[in-house]
């Protein structure tokens, strides 16, 4: 019995995984994310590290520059990109696509990231 215990802990991410996809764009609060998984936010914010291995803020984050490499890929400018992918502004994405990847994302459409 306790591997279907242990299936349905698995799957109470669920919920908040596909929201995070679903809303890369747009603002995501942890409370919502929580409320979705019917967990508090400090046993949220516990359970998502455990079972994805990093916080739900830098999980978001990845997914985001994730996101915005593949636009990048396609040649959409930074700026749009930016706001297409959930970021405040250009240089918030500049910032935080240098710290995960390496290099701005001016340098990774120049070809710099076309290796990548």
């Amino acid at each position: 019995m306790a591997p279907v215990v242990e299936r349905s802990r698995r799957r109470s991410l669920a919920p908040a995984l596909e929201h995070i996809h679903q809303h890369l764009g747009e603002p995501l609060r942890l409370e919502r994310l929580a409320e979705l998984c019917g967990l508090s936010l400090w046993r949220f914010a516990t359970v998502f590290r455990q079972r994805i291995g990093t916080s739900p803020y830098r999980y978001i984050n990845e997914q985001r520059i994730e996101h915005a490499r593949t636009l990048l890929r396609q040649g959409l400018p930074a700026a749009r990109v930016a706001s297409e992918v959930g970021f405040y502004d250009q240089s918030h994405l500049n910032r935080c696509f240098k710290r995960q990847c390496g290099m701005t994302p001016g340098q990774f459409q120049t070809g710099a990231g076309s290796a990548a």
